[in-house]
């Protein structure tokens, strides 16, 4: 393989553990996945921290979910392993070979945005704001007696802003192309910012307002910016998490590429993950929202802490648009990463949240993956995957299974994977099936990969 070539088109890189090194600095000379596992096994070595070092905790948390608006409501159903499936209301889906989903029930935007016309905001940025709205008060801070400029949001979402500029497209449309017709809200809410634009105008929040799109990486990458933001002495507290709306257009969309599950006649048993019979997912929507804080910040002020958000990894296979590596490499590559910057080693790691999809492809190689950071370690950890009962949110999905995380260690339980009764052979972890399990997590991991090769993964850790 040619290296990377010097100022006078030398070769001036030299190999590594499989990976190219120029001028110091380290680059990806091939996906050689044995050497990149053996990097990834390494203890990290004693870093000196120095005394001034931000460490970033979970002080508040808000969710919109079909498995509850609220947290208890939330945590019950998902440690009881009680799916909201159900066959689809949004929409009519019976032409369509998947009927059924996940969807929020009971939902008023305006117990939580005071405004004259709330329900003009799509409903993915509806359920964000009434998310966010209720993670502060869950943190019990108040926004408005803080430094508007060190404060921040960070939204991680997929297709927010879709349902105005669809709105518009139908409203140009139907009037014979009258440009008139078109409501200007939709103009200006359809592009995927608006989420995040929302809740700093709804919380009074002026210090940054940024949205992540990794497809269904989204919310833990968002989180991931929002540590960094905090680390880095940009602010002193960020709103960060995802959102989502299941949209008529993402179902039907869904039902072309074969990703969803097709068994219909029982809805709450549909979506299988690592089990042999797996047929896709469950689409779902809804948003969830932390409030994260610098830990001097948050005890200065007698904040409760859930957990602290000590890694985040994230990486990009490059390799297909739907498909995972076989090898598992971006969520090798992304669980080393998050690891590393966690300062922990793999033998540490007590529960993984998995991405577990149900696809035919995903769950033997996340599988994989995990096995290949972990080694004789991933045998010991348990696994779960939680989107039977909650839908897959999508943009969304990382932030509510960090969320599930945080619960975990802060309840001391593990949340079960529903619907496993038979499991792939290739699928031999152990994903606690069933039931919920008493344990005291300390370490807690949550992977999540979207389209385009994308992955992300967060270390929570016990404070």
């Amino acid at each position: 393989m040619q290296g990377f070539p010097g100022k006078n088109g030398d070769e001036v890189d030299e190999e590594k553990d499989g990976f190219k090194l120029r001028h110091g600095k380290l680059r990806l000379a091939c996906l050689d996945v044995e050497n990149l596992c053996a990097v990834a096994m390494r203890k990290p070595k004693t870093m000196k921290i120095n005394s001034r070092e931000r460490r970033v905790v979970i002080t508040g948390m808000g969710v919109i979910s079909p498995s509850g608006r609220d947290l208890e409501t939330f945590w019950a159903n998902v440690r009881g392993g009680i799916s909201a499936a159900a066959p689809v209301t949004r929409f009519d889906a019976s032409r369509l070979p998947v009927k059924i989903a996940a969807e929020v029930k009971d939902f008023d935007v305006s117990e939580y945005i005071k405004s004259r016309k709330p329900g003009r905001f799509d409903l993915s940025t509806q359920y964000g704001v009434a998310a966010a709205t209720l993670a502060a008060k869950d943190a019990g801070i108040d926004l408005s007696g803080l430094d508007g400029d060190r404060v921040g949001v960070v939204e991680g979402t997929t297709i927010s802003g879709a349902e105005s500029i669809i709105k518009a497209r139908d409203s140009y449309k139907e009037s014979n192309n009258n440009f008139r017709a078109l409501d200007p809200y939709n103009v200006v809410a359809g592009y995927c910012g608006e989420g995040s634009s929302a809740i700093s105008l709804h919380l009074g929040i002026h210090g940054h307002a940024v949205t992540y799109c990794s497809g269904c990486a989204s919310g833990n990458d968002a989180i991931g910016h929002a540590t960094r933001m905090i680390r880095l002495d940009d602010v002193d507290v960020a709103l960060a998490g995802g959102s989502e709306a299941a949209m008529e257009n993402l179902h039907v969309g869904f039902c072309r590429v074969r990703a969803m599950t097709e068994q219909n006649g029982n809805p709450a048993r549909a979506m299988r993950p690592f089990d042999r019979s797996r047929d896709g997912f469950l689409l779902g929507e809804g948003a969830a929202y932390f409030v994260l804080e610098e830990l001097t910040h948050a005890l200065g002020r007698g904040a409760r802490i859930y957990a602290e958000i000590a890694g985040h990894g994230h990486s990009c296979e490059a390799w297909h648009a739907t498909e995972p590596h076989p090898e598992g490499v971006g969520y090798a590559r992304a669980l080393e990463k998050a690891l590393r910057d966690a300062r922990t080693h793999p033998s540490e790691v007590e529960y993984i949240n998995a991405h577990g999809s149900a696809t035919p492809l995903n769950d033997p190689i996340e599988t994989k993956a995990i096995k290949r950071v972990l080694r004789e370690h991933a045998k010991r950890v348990a696994i779960s995957a939680t989107k039977p009962v909650t839908g897959h949110l999508m943009g969304a999905s990382g932030a509510l299974e960090t969320m599930i995380c945080a619960l975990a260690i802060r309840h001391e339980e593990i949340p079960p994977t529903i619907n496993l009764n038979e499991p792939d052979p290739a699928c031999d972890l152990d994903y606690v099936p069933g039931e919920a399990r008493a344990y005291p997590v300390k370490v807690a991991v949550n992977l999540n990969a979207g389209f385009g090769g994308r992955y992300a993964c967060l270390v929570l850790k016990k404070n």
